[in-house]
């Protein structure tokens, strides 16, 4: 990953994000929740305990809330799935392209992730229907990666630029984590989804011409005999969520030494990060990534920001942060010439963590 000349290190020309216009407080997220399955008045002070621990204020959703009050078939949860998929990729495709002064007929290679519904055809051939993109384009459509998914979707994006320099690769992340609620699930998984769940969408887009944040290695771990940690348990009622309690503490313990694995194999440690740009998973998850990486509490302060207005959309969150982490950096290099590190990582299904490193000028 870090061999060759610095000129052919995949770029990010452009990054856009998106939410639908459902804005929820999450005062009205437990309230919904304590109406939908009638929670007595015993246990509401644990439910509520609950929803404030997420530490999350609002988040944005694909329906508007009358809409989940109501039993659906996975069905019509995944044809709104489509529809709405579609209407936020086309917007962060359009902005990300805007930015980068391309159109869509100068994009190369699509690369698409979600793992919040079914399409096929693929998304990415349902978007080509509604932009103007090349009938050549080559097409990637990555699924089942669940929160890890921003990272190694843009690892994904990143080896395509790397392999056919000068060409330009359009990744897009979508997942629509709400239209995964059953109202007849009752489970412990089921009531953190409704906590930490809320929709969003991101556009990247790398070439290795031009300016932009390198993106200079990539790598990923997958844990043997971890397959029931997380994931989507497939039923007729659509994607019930399988989380195992654990998850904390296996960031807490297990993450540090494959992420030294990593960063050795590249030659950098972790004393050479500058910032980290973590999916969140929820605040405990986060706590626990802050305790591997031997940071201050509220060291991973643009996690806990995008969590706290956004909630967790699973695979675009870590995009969201990102482009958060960026902005806020450009801002400092204003004062600073010196180059910034950041490393990225995501969990999810497997289980697994993908890694990024990026560099900005």
């Amino acid at each position: 990953m870090t061999t060759g000349s610095s000129q052919a290190w995949p770029r990010i020309a452009s990054l856009a994000t998106a939410v639908p216009p459902h804005r929820v407080a999450q005062d009205e997220a437990m309230d919904f929740f304590q109406r939908s399955f009638d929670i007595p008045a015993s246990r509401r002070g644990r439910l509520k305990q609950l929803f404030l621990n997420a530490e999350i204020e609002t988040r944005y959703a694909a329906a508007p809330m009358h809409w989940y009050e109501q039993a659906h078939s996975f069905e019509l949860k995944n044809d709104l799935y489509i529809d709405r998929a579609i209407d936020l990729l086309k917007q962060v495709a359009i902005d990300s392209l805007t930015v980068a002064g391309l159109a869509c007929s100068d994009v190369d290679t699509l690369v698409t992730v979600s793992s919040t519904g079914i399409a096929v055809p693929a998304l990415d051939v349902r978007l080509m229907e509604e932009l103007p993109f090349r009938r050549n384009v080559q097409r990637l459509p990555v699924f089942g990666l669940g929160c890890a998914g921003g990272a190694l979707g843009l690892a994904r994006a990143a080896a395509c630029a790397r392999a056919q320099p000068g060409s330009r690769i359009l990744c897009l992340v979508v997942e629509l984590c709400t239209l995964t609620f059953c109202r007849s699930d009752q489970t412990t998984a089921n009531i953190v989804a409704t906590a930490l769940f809320g929709d969003g969408a991101a556009g990247a887009v790398l070439t290795t011409d031009g300016p932009g944040p390198a993106i200079k290695a990539w790598g990923e771990h997958t844990w043997p005999g971890s397959l029931d940690v997380m994931g989507w348990h497939v039923t007729q009622k659509g994607l019930e969520l399988q989380l195992s309690r654990g998850v904390p503490d296996f960031a807490r313990h297990r993450v540090r030494g494959v992420t030294d694995e990593f960063l050795a194999s590249v030659g950098l440690e972790l004393a050479d990060v500058d910032d980290f740009i973590c999916h969140p998973g929820g605040s405990k998850v986060l706590k626990a990534l802050e305790d591997a990486f031997r940071l201050p509490s509220g060291g991973l302060a643009a996690s806990r920001e995008i969590l706290r207005d956004y909630g967790n959309m699973s695979a675009a969150t870590v995009l969201f942060i990102l482009k958060r982490v960026l902005m806020t950096s450009a801002a400092d290099n204003g004062r600073s010439e010196r180059t910034r590190r950041y490393l990225m990582t995501g969990l999810g299904p497997g289980f697994s963590i993908g890694y990024l490193v990026l560099e900005s000028d």
